[in-house]
């Protein structure tokens, strides 16, 4: 990747500047969760994607995607034109967060309890 391929941070030369600058562009509750499915399901249509993720509206989701286009990790491509009819998809870039994704959601199903068992757990 070259220099001109990068992406803009607002704190260089800190050593921890590659976290903090990686959480601001995934670190939005819904972020890593519809990247994740995209890298699971490939490309997908707007219902589609809201129906693959559970819990999140309509509202949410569309700045989400607008955020993530924004930042190069999804690209928005008009499949029809009536009726309208996008497809989201990751680039290349979105892509290369596949290791990351996929060690979040290890980390969680080894170190965080669902709601419902800690409710078990309780009574």
């Amino acid at each position: 990747m070259s220099d001109n391929d990068r992406l803009s941070v607002w704190c260089a030369g800190k050593d921890w500047c590659p976290i903090t600058s990686t959480a601001t562009l995934i670190g939005k509750k819904w972020h890593p969760v519809v990247i994740h499915r995209l890298l699971h399901s490939g490309p997908m249509g707007f219902n589609e994607l809201k129906d693959d993720v559970d819990g999140i509206s309509s509202k949410v989701l569309s700045d989400s995607l607008d955020d993530l286009e924004e930042k190069g990790l999804l690209n928005r491509e008009i499949v029809s034109e009536k009726p309208v009819r996008v497809q989201y998809s990751l680039t290349e870039r979105g892509a290369s967060l596949e290791s990351l994704i996929e060690e979040m959601r290890d980390w969680g199903a080894e170190h965080l309890t669902a709601a419902a068992e800690k409710e078990d757990a309780i009574s």
